[in-house]
């Protein structure tokens, strides 16, 4: 305990939950039929970069990583630095099931390969309202959330997030604190 304090390791954070994640495909019907929402054929991973020095070390095995999670899943990766520093891994799938199957792996396989961790969020899009529909999941909380950016700026449409809320709590693990729906404004997918 006392070296992991030294070494500014004292508080361990908590392992990512990737097993709801797959609910989301369970409510495609509700998203397809009764809201009129299509997957836009995009998702990411996003996580928390390492410090230098370990991301040096583990760059090329991440790269090797994206490729065989490509090869496997058959969805196209990407990867991408947000202006915040997070490192988006971007998924391209049209279909919402090999979209969610592919995001899972990619979780999973950083997970294994000890990023864990550093996984914060995993959006989805979604179109077929006036404004993107992005679904989050929270890799620390296992639940997601709406989210739906309004025009070029920085705002959000609250009533849509709390409507789309109430109609899929009950097939969505949907994180009932609020507080917890962070946007992702400018978000690359």
């Amino acid at each position: 305990m006392a070296l992991r304090n030294l070494f500014g390791r004292g508080k361990r954070s908590a392992p990512a939950k990737l097993d709801q994640l797959f609910a989301l495909s369970t409510a495609r019907v509700t998203l397809d039929v009764e809201l009129g929402l299509r997957t836009a054929g995009v998702a990411a991973v996003i996580f928390k970069p390492m410090s230098s020095g370990e991301f040096v070390r583990a760059e090329s095995d991440l790269e090797q990583l994206l490729d065989s999670v490509a090869a496997e899943a058959g969805s196209k990766i990407e990867r991408k630095t947000d202006s915040f520093g997070y490192e988006w891994l971007i998924v391209r799938d049209d279909d919402l099931e090999d979209l969610v199957t592919s995001a899972n792996l990619v979780a999973s396989e950083l997970t294994n390969s000890g990023f864990g961790a550093q996984l914060l969020a995993a959006p989805f899009r979604f179109d077929g309202g006036k404004n993107p529909v992005y679904f989050v999941y929270g890799f620390k909380t296992g639940t997601f959330w709406p989210f739906v950016p309004m025009g070029d700026g920085q705002e959000r449409d609250n009533a849509e997030e709390l409507e789309l809320k109430a109609k899929l709590e009950k097939e969505l693990p949907i994180e009932q604190d609020l507080t917890k729906w962070l946007a992702l404004y400018d978000a690359p997918i």
